[in-house]
This record gives C-alpha cells, sequence and structure tokens, in this order.
C-alpha cells in the first residue's frame, strides 16, 4: 500500500488538486502561525496581550483575505482549465460521431453517390420550385381534382382522380396513374407485392366507381411512369393470369382501353446491377422485390414468355411504351427490348422515342416550359384515334403557360440526380 493513500488516485495526486490543498490549508490556517522562528511573547500585562490581540486580528485578517484571493484565483484558472477541457472533450466526441456517420452511410450503401444525389435532389427541387407551387395550388383548388379518395383498408390506399369534363375541347378522360416515388415511401411498410395488390386495388376501386365522379367507365387508360410503369404493368399482367384461369375479380383487364408506361423497366433481372452503379445499393432494392429469386416474377417481359400463360397474354390491351433516349436512371433499351417481346408473342405493342430525353424531361422539364410537348400530343393522339371532333377541337385550344423559366429549367436538367 503506498504511504499517500492518494498517489493511487490520478486526479487526487494530480499537480492542480495539490494547488487546491496548499490554498485551502493557508486560508485554514494564518500565515505568521507557520513561522516557526517567530519568538513567543508571554502576556506580561494586559496592555501586552492587547496589542497581541490586535495584532493576532489583523493578522489573522490579512491572512484571510490572502488566502480567498488566492482560492479565487485558483478557482478562476480550474473553471477555465475545465472549459478547455469541456470544448477540446466535445470536439473529439464531434469528430468521432461524424466518422461514426460516415461509417454507417457506407455500412448501409449510402455513401459518396447517395450523399452527392441528395444534395443534387435538393437543387433540382429549388431550381423547379416556381411550377411546383403552381401545380399545388391548383392541383388543391381545382375543381376538375377529386382527391385523396380511400378505396382499401391500409393507411396508404388513397388515390386522386383528374375528370377535365370537356375542358381543353377533349371528352372526360380517366386516367390512373401510379407514382413511381412511391415505390420507395410505402418500403417498408410494403414491398413489390404490397405495391402491385395496391395499385390492383386502385384500378378496382377506378373502373368499378368512376362513373359516380362522373367519368366514363369506357374510357379508362392505365399509366405509370418509372417505378409506377412497372408497378402498373405487374397488376395488368397478373390481372389477366388470373382471368385465364378463371379466378374471379372485382375488374377485368378488358376494361382497360389501353396501357401507357413512361420510362419504364420491365426485366429487373438486366437492371438490377444497373441500379446498383446509379447508387439504389443492391441489398436495399433486393429488400424492396422480397429476395432476388422475386426479381423473375416481378419482371413482365420475363413473365410474358412462360408458355403456361399464352392465354393470359392474348388478353391484355395495347401497350404504348414512351422513353428518351437520354434517360440514365433505366436505359431506353428496356422498352425496346419489352415491346419486341410483347409484337414476338402478338401483343399490339408500339414504342415511341424521344431525342435525347431524360428520365424527368417528358413529364416534368417539358410540361413546365409551356406550349405543347411532344408526349402529350402523342397521348391525345393516341386517345382520341378515330375521333377528329375531339382532335379538332383540341387544335383550337391555346398552348400552356409557361411555369419555370428556360434558365432554371436548363440548370435543373443539368444538375438532376435522375
Amino acid at each position: 500500500m503506498p504511504s499517500n493513500p492518494t498517489s493511487s488516485l490520478p486526479f487526487l495526486s494530480s499537480p492542480l488538486m495539490s494547488q487546491t490543498a496548499a490554498a485551502a490549508s493557508k486560508l485554514l490556517m494564518p500565515s505568521f502561525l507557520e513561522d516557526e522562528t517567530r519568538p513567543f511573547i508571554p502576556r506580561t500585562s494586559s496592555y501586552t496581550y492587547a496589542a497581541n490581540s490586535i495584532w493576532y486580528q489583523q493578522q489573522t485578517r490579512r491572512s484571510v483575505e490572502s488566502g480567498s484571493a488566492s482560492l479565487l484565483a485558483l478557482s478562476a484558472v480550474c473553471r477555465q482549465s475545465f472549459t478547455q477541457d469541456i470544448r477540446r472533450a466535445a470536439s473529439y466526441t464531434y469528430i468521432l460521431t461524424t466518422r461514426i456517420r460516415f461509417k454507417m452511410l457506407l455500412y448501409l450503401g449510402l455513401g459518396y453517390k447517395w450523399i452527392t444525389g441528395i444534395l443534387a435532389l435538393g437543387c433540382y427541387a429549388f431550381l423547379l420550385l416556381p411550377g411546383f407551387l403552381q401545380v399545388g395550388y391548383n392541383y388543391f383548388y381545382s375543381g376538375y381534382i377529386h382527391r385523396d379518395i380511400v378505396y382499401g383498408d391500409q393507411p396508404r390506399n388513397r388515390l386522386d382522380l383528374y375528370l377535365p369534363k370537356n375542358r381543353d375541347g377533349l371528352k372526360p378522360v380517366v386516367a390512373f396513374v401510379t407514382g413511381g416515388a412511391w415505390i420507395i415511401g410505402n418500403f417498408p411498410q410494403g414491398t413489390i407485392s404490397d405495391m402491385v395488390k395496391d395499385v390492383s386495388q386502385g384500378i378496382s376501386f377506378v373502373c368499378n366507381n368512376i362513373a359516380d365522379y362522373g367519368g366514363d367507365p369506357n374510357r379508362i387508360f392505365l399509366m405509370g411512369q418509372s417505378a409506377g410503369a412497372h408497378i402498373a404493368a405487374c397488376a395488368l399482367l397478373e390481372q389477366a393470369i388470373k382471368e385465364s384461369r378463371g379466378g374471379k375479380s372485382s375488374w377485368s383487364v378488358s376494361q382497360i382501353k389501353s396501357y401507357f408506361g413512361l420510362s419504364g423497366g420491365y426485366n429487373f433481372l438486366n437492371l438490377v446491377d444497373h441500379f446498383h452503379s446509379r447508387g439504389l445499393h443492391r441489398s436495399l432494392f433486393l429488400s424492396i422485390m422480397e429476395g432476388e429469386e422475386s426479381l423473375r416474377r416481378h419482371s413482365p417481359e420475363i413473365v410474358v414468355q412462360d408458355p403456361k400463360i399464352r392465354d393470359a397474354v392474348s388478353l391484355l390491351p395495347s401497350m404504348i411504351l414512351f422513353h428518351g433516349t437520354g434517360d440514365y436512371s433505366i436505359p431506353s433499351d428496356s422498352s425496346k427490348s419489352f415491346v419486341d417481346t410483347l409484337q414476338s408473342l402478338g401483343v399490339q405493342a408500339q414504342l415511341i422515342l424521344y431525342e435525347g430525353k431524360t428520365h424527368t424531361d417528358l413529364f416534368l422539364q417539358d410540361p413546365m416550359r409551356g406550349g405543347r410537348d411532344d408526349m402529350f400530343e402523342d397521348l391525345v393522339g393516341i386517345i382520341h384515334a378515330g375521333d377528329s371532333e375531339a382532335l379538332a377541337n383540341y387544335a383550337t385550344v391555346p398552348p400552356r403557360k409557361r411555369l419555370v423559366p428556360e434558365f432554371m429549367l436548363k440548370l435543373a436538367r443539368s444538375v438532376s440526380p435522375f
């Protein structure tokens, strides 16, 4: 055992603690009493005693004042040292936690590409904000939109219906659109099977209730963009397979006049590596798709080639695919390959390519540019094919107004992460 019990405790044996103890001893013991050479003054008289008493009180007061000042000065030094230690510890903690955050992001696959992608997405959204604000205003205040309609038992089972009511010279058309962005928004609430089921329930609601909202049940078109195009195709194909096997359902493929797929992916066995290279980590994508063994089952291009479901393939409506040749998120070859496969099986299928258009040009930048954009003109021509009156009325409609200045659209296109 050490002779000094505090010597085994680093903090108690530190110079700072020694200084504190010394100052405290000075405060409790007057400095003149520490001088062992001071002669003893006997009490020879009351006068001498009184003088000694006064002198003692003065020395004690001075010693106390001196000790207090020393202790206050030492306390200030301690506080300053403590503050510096806290700041140093905080800086070390911040550095450590920052490193941990980045390591966790890298472990989860949310590395450099995800971080730069999120920053690019923020800039992209900011540049298109003038258009988003105007679209949002029309969405909430337009009398043509029926919003937030519940069609299932899940909180996510909601849809919007847009019924123009002869607006812009067009006859009422119902388009049930599935949003590709929801594939991430609904995960992990639901995986690919849940998403396909949700879309199928939404189509069923439209087919059976659209007349109640003033729509024409004989003019229903199914359209999806990006992941929405894939999910809608899966729902349509699953319904066709169910009908070919005599299964009962609340809607029929025959109620859909045409399917429009915009910038979609239809063979995920060929796309999983591409998505990984673009920043959608393989493990996350496979979690959404319910594992690698599910990729084949949810790839419409592969499913339609199964000889066992040829009867189901024959039930499909006309399939029209739109794609930009400058799409880096999902290459246009994905749509081309699917159309070639459908045509080889006798399905009425068509591919319309737009030179140099990216993944978002066709449904975001081009409509916000105003005027008449190519894809919308093609849609109107397909939907109203053979209806000269509707096409003539549409030709008299003034061009749409611009929502975003051109220079902002060009900047948004240059920073787009899609």
